[in-house]
């Protein structure tokens, strides 16, 4: 083969490899946007699973910076009329109602994770199981929502937060973190010291949260989807969720990092605004583990499945080429988890909307 004719070769594949990716990582066009009449997606700081005291994100490494947020948070639920400010118990723990009153309160949209119980009820907790926000090992598939609503979220006032930051797990990769804020309690008991003063929180029903936002802020729903096959999705919580969404008045949108749950909207209720959430990850590693359904989904390749209208990426990967180029195809780009003033500045180059926590955001 000549050297003219192999490089008229590799031109030609070069183009058509590079056409191949931008097709897969576009985003929906603006015409499917219209046709649908999809809503967009409201611009405040979206309050990572609430307003809380309890929890994800407040760390040993933020601690200079969480204070006032953490006050913020027991104030407004102290307002919202759940428990005293002056409680030695956390009372407003991620993903409660307390802390989502306490978002609302403050006017902040709100991000939170729904999945299934073991008698098909809809509830808002964000990891597999409770070790990390209850201390106790159990799956949320394998309880039920009365059994739920007897174990107290995050007992112990000396261990508020998550002990470290790990990127995989915040992913949903791995379930079960464990953390500074995992300890062992007895799951059946309903003590008076965490019933005392309203301080007692419990994983919420999804209808007990949307009854409670009413429409006063815009809301993220994810889809939690823990099993590793990201072809499949759960049609039982599919059709559940969206049929509270459905029957619900105020703004919201869904993400999942499962790209079969944004075809499911596509498909089903196109008028919904949808979100690909996703993180980089490294190539090596997840060719190693086998996991390289993570690292494509990652670049966003994935994305001609369900066509986002809106990129939930890692914040640290702002400014990667894939998050960039769906930028310029129309995709939002949102941050996950804002937690300090000089991340939000950092982010706001590349962001358009922020989900936070551990500090409070100035405009």
């Amino acid at each position: 083969m000549g050297l003219k004719r192999f490089m008229k070769r590799s031109t030609a594949l070069a183009a058509t490899g590079a056409g191949l990716a931008a097709w897969a990582m576009m985003p929906r066009n603006k015409e499917s946007r219209r046709v649908a009449r999809a809503c967009d997606m409201p611009d405040v700081y979206y309050a990572h699973r609430g307003l809380h005291d309890a929890g994800s994100g407040l760390t040993k490494g933020y601690a200079q910076t969480s204070g006032g947020y953490v006050a913020l948070a027991r104030t407004l639920a102290d307002k919202a009329g759940f428990g005293s400010a002056d409680s030695p118990f956390p009372i407003a723990p991620e993903n409660s109602l307390a802390a989502f009153a306490a978002a609302c309160e403050a006017g902040y949209g709100i991000e939170l994770d729904i999945q299934l119980t073991a008698d098909g009820e809809v509830v808002v907790v964000h990891d597999a199981d409770l070790r990390r926000v209850a201390g106790d090992p159990r799956r949320i598939e394998d309880l039920t929502y009365d059994e739920l609503r007897s174990i107290p979220l995050f007992p112990d006032p000396a261990k508020p937060g998550d002990s470290k930051v790990n990127v995989e797990k915040e992913a949903g990769t791995v379930s079960g973190m464990e953390s500074e804020g995992s300890h062992e309690v007895d799951s059946s008991k309903e003590s008076a010291d965490f019933q005392g003063a309203g301080t007692f929180q419990h994983v919420p029903l999804f209808s007990e949260v949307l009854d409670l936002v009413a429409g006063r802020v815009p809301i993220i729903v994810e889809y939690k989807i823990h099993h590793e096959d990201w072809w499949t999705y759960e049609e039982e919580l599919m059709a559940k969720g969206d049929a509270l969404l459905e029957a619900y008045e105020g703004a919201y949108a869904i993400e999942s990092f499962n790209p079969m749950v944004l075809r499911w909207y596509r498909q089903h209720r196109p008028e919904v605004c949808r979100g690909q959430l996703a993180v980089d990850s490294d190539f090596k590693q997840d060719l190693k583990q086998r996991r390289m359904k993570r690292w494509f989904a990652g670049k966003l390749l994935f994305d001609f499945v369900g066509r986002p209208d809106f990129v939930a990426y890692e914040w640290h990967g702002g400014t990667r080429f894939q998050l960039r180029a769906a930028g310029e195809f129309g995709a939002m780009p949102v941050s996950w988890t804002i937690r300090s003033a000089d991340e939000l500045a950092e982010a706001s180059r590349s962001f358009d909307r922020h989900i936070f926590e551990s500090f409070v955001p100035q405009d």
